[in-house]
């Protein structure tokens, strides 16, 4: 069965849903018109899934000015479009069905996470959602953890655990005192590297398995 928390936070993008490459690789074509660098199919799904970690450091060793990036990535991304792009994977219909306050830690931007939780109709899975800022901090910085903590109201000695599929959601779950749930979605070989956790799977349904 699932283990037993009092609360859970989740994170979204490659977590609960996913974009079509399609969709991916079009924003990465427009982005790289912007800045006047193109995006290999492998440079583009390193940043669209994390895969090294911090994106930023990334982009840095790149030889590209993060800020740039961004600034360009988000004027090319159309809420409705990436709605319409999105799919929810089918373990992750299990958040429907937990018990206790549930929360949404994601570095997905709130102008794009509203449409796509209102497109896959899953709002009323959690009580609260923190779209990660540079004033709330990005993961692994546990602020926005304890941010979301301090919206579900959790208290003292409250047992949770935050489940994402990058190394930043682990350290953003350990650094704030909770347990961490890794879920591989891309593969150990594409990711180049194995990512540790209180709990490591490649469904979620490995966890009612246990």
């Amino acid at each position: 069965m699932v283990p037993a928390y009092d609360f859970w936070l989740l994170d979204l993008d490659g977590t609960l849903i996913d974009v079509e490459w399609a969709y991916t690789r079009e924003v990465f074509d427009a982005v790289g018109d912007r800045l006047g660098r193109p995006f290999s199919d492998r440079e583009a799904e390193v940043l669209w899934h994390g895969l090294s970690g911090s994106r930023d450091r990334q982009l840095e060793a790149w030889g590209i000015e993060p800020t740039a990036f961004w600034k360009a990535f988000h004027a090319e991304e159309d809420p409705l479009v990436r709605a319409e792009q999105t799919y929810l994977h089918p373990d992750a219909a299990f958040v429907a069905d937990l018990d206790g306050p549930v929360g949404l830690v994601t570095h997905c931007q709130r102008f794009l996470a509203e449409p796509v939780i209102d497109g896959l109709d899953i709002g009323d899975w959690f009580d609260t959602v923190v779209c990660c800022t540079e004033e709330t901090g990005w993961k692994p910085d546990p602020a926005p953890v304890e941010s979301a903590m301090a919206d579900l109201g959790v208290a003292d000695g409250s047992r949770g655990v935050l489940a994402g599929d990058g190394s930043n959601d682990v350290g953003a779950a350990w650094n704030a005192g909770l347990d961490a749930i890794h879920v591989e979605r891309v593969g150990h070989d594409r990711r180049g590297r194995c990512v540790l956790g209180d709990y490591r799977v490649e469904s979620f349904d490995e966890l009612a398995a246990d």
